[in-house]
């Protein structure tokens, strides 16, 4: 399993677009092959800026969603509405306290 965290910042007229967007794939992302855990945050500060983060089960999966009919429907309705590049990381959880 590892992480994917990606950072979006959205113009600000384009934000209630983009929540609905995500609000009406978030359950087809979720249940998509290999993903386990969706999540999606807002800056406090600085709130244009977005972060999803999900957890796949391997890599192969995530590249498995990023070629799929899904995100490429996704994507190319949420591209048009940023401000600035997003950013993305594919990290590897170290440690996890509750």
């Amino acid at each position: 399993m590892f992480i994917r965290i990606v950072k979006m910042s959205f113009n600000e007229n384009a934000i209630d677009e983009f929540l609905k967007n995500f609000n009406a794939n978030k359950h087809k992302i979720r249940t998509f092959k290999g993903c386990q855990f969706l999540e999606l945050y807002r800056d406090k500060s600085d709130t244009n800026v977005f972060f999803t983060y999900s957890y796949w089960s391997s890599e192969n999966d995530l590249e498995a969603y990023r070629q799929s009919d899904l995100f490429k429907t996704v994507w190319s309705k949420t591209k048009p509405l940023f401000n600035a590049k997003p950013e993305a990381w594919s990290v590897d959880k170290v440690a996890s306290l509750e």
